[in-house]
């Protein structure tokens, strides 16, 4: 399978080259174009119970496309939100990710959700985290542009918990406020996580809750009669 993302940082496409024989599997309403030689499977990707799970408290689609070429074909994907796109070549480990971030994958790679405590709640991610598990090619995409972030042992990374995108298995994090009282209802932070241990935090430029927060007081309200 090879891979290009053209349009980046602000409205990547996933563009996939597949040979016969190869498959992959995307998210429910992802898909752009493909051209003629590709076979389309929709289910519950991993039965009801976790796909249920999957959709209810990880943020995703029920249903999961597979696609699967019968000749040299392309697919051509692209996320709900315009940002960047990128590749993660997963080796026999865990990628945690927020809540409609995942794009596409090897159909080798397990999608499921993660019990991760009280503290995600709070964080904003609900009491689930999106975990990629296993080995081969991944991609996740972002609101805006995507920064990496390197956690050095000793150290500590903070993020605001609308602009996280992804994060390895490696880290521990806590979720915290900005400071005080005042802080945390008037600086517009509101909630930070904050990164321990080693590894590495994908961070994207903009935030849906922020934006929200600037475009919902702007749209007009039905008169009443």
């Amino acid at each position: 399978m090879e891979y290009e993302i053209p349009h980046k940082p602000s409205y990547a496409q996933l563009n996939l080259s597949l040979e016969p024989g190869e498959s992959v599997r995307a998210e429910g309403g992802a898909m752009v174009s493909h051209t003629a030689g590709i076979d389309v499977e929709t289910k519950a990707e991993g039965g009801l119970l976790k796909s249920l799970s999957r959709s209810v408290l990880g943020g995703e689609s029920f249903f999961m496309n597979t696609f699967t070429a019968s000749q040299d074909s392309t697919l051509r994907l692209a996320p709900a939100l315009p940002g960047d796109i990128q590749h993660h070549e997963l080796d026999d480990e865990t990628l945690f990710v927020q809540s409609t971030s995942f794009v596409a994958s090897d159909p080798a790679i397990d999608v499921d959700t993660e019990f991760g405590g009280g503290k995600t709640f709070f964080g904003g991610e609900g009491l689930f985290l999106l975990t990629l598990s296993g080995t081969g090619p991944a991609f996740i995409s972002s609101y805006g542009a995507i920064d990496e972030l390197t956690v050095e042992p000793g150290d500590a990374v903070v993020v605001d918990t609308g602009h996280i995108v992804a994060f390895e298995e490696s880290l521990d994090f806590d979720v915290r406020k900005v400071g005080g009282l005042k802080s945390t209802l008037f600086s517009g932070e509101g909630l930070v996580c904050e990164f321990r241990g080693e590894g590495t935090v994908w961070t994207q430029t903009r935030s849906p809750d922020a934006f929200l927060s600037w475009l919902i007081p702007k749209l007009p309200t039905p008169s009443s009669s």
